[in-house]
């Protein structure tokens, strides 16, 4: 396993968000959480990166690994451009022309040179996809990675994901069942506990 969650629990307040989490993952894969909203997939995605702190419990086998990230906001530098902002998290041995090809694969040509803050919620959308993909990790976590995106797009994106990821380990949030079996991805309830 290359992430073993054990006993994760989390309130704010007086909610409970998560409470005895008990989930393995292994080294490689995709595997979608699934829940209604406000059942703690984005809070249990934050825990997993170390940017939260759960009150119980232990997550096994995550120190030393590398993550990349799409949140639910696009967090962009709007003043730059698409290739400029996923050169800025890019891997080294990335170059310039080998991004560009690849976000020329998702996006339209004419719009990875504008300003971010020209294009649509969806074409921001994908470059941040694009941008956690070409950036170094061995964790990919994507929460609601597809929202605002029309559904041919939402198929090109989903088949670039399921290609780029091969081999790695992605745990993402979705509200689609369609997406989990897009991506072949095993499917991980979680509950509320309100």
């Amino acid at each position: 396993m290359s992430l073993a969650v054990r006993d994760l629990s989390k309130t704010f307040e007086n909610l409970q968000v998560l409470q005895g989490v008990n989930l393995d993952f292994k080294d490689s894969g995709i595997y979608c959480l699934m829940g209604p909203s406000g059942t703690g997939k984005t809070t249990f995605l934050r825990i997993l990166m170390g940017l939260e702190k759960a009150d119980t419990g232990v997550i096994q086998g995550r120190d030393g690994k590398r993550f990349s990230a799409v949140f639910q906001e696009d967090r962009l530098c709007e003043a730059y451009t698409p290739l400029d902002n996923v050169m800025m998290a890019a891997d080294r041995s990335v170059a310039r022309e080998a991004a560009k090809r690849e976000l020329c694969r998702i996006l339209p040509e004419e719009s990875i040179s504008r300003p971010v803050y020209t294009l649509s919620g969806g074409m921001k959308r994908r470059t941040a996809v694009c941008r956690a993909l070409l950036a170094p990790y061995d964790i990919l976590v994507m929460d609601e990675p597809f929202v605002g995106l029309d559904e041919d797009t939402r198929g090109q994106v989903l088949r670039y994901v399921r290609e780029k990821t091969e081999g790695k380990l992605v745990i993402l949030s979705t509200h689609m069942e369609e997406d989990a079996a897009v991506l072949g991805a095993e499917t991980v309830r979680l509950y509320t506990f309100q």
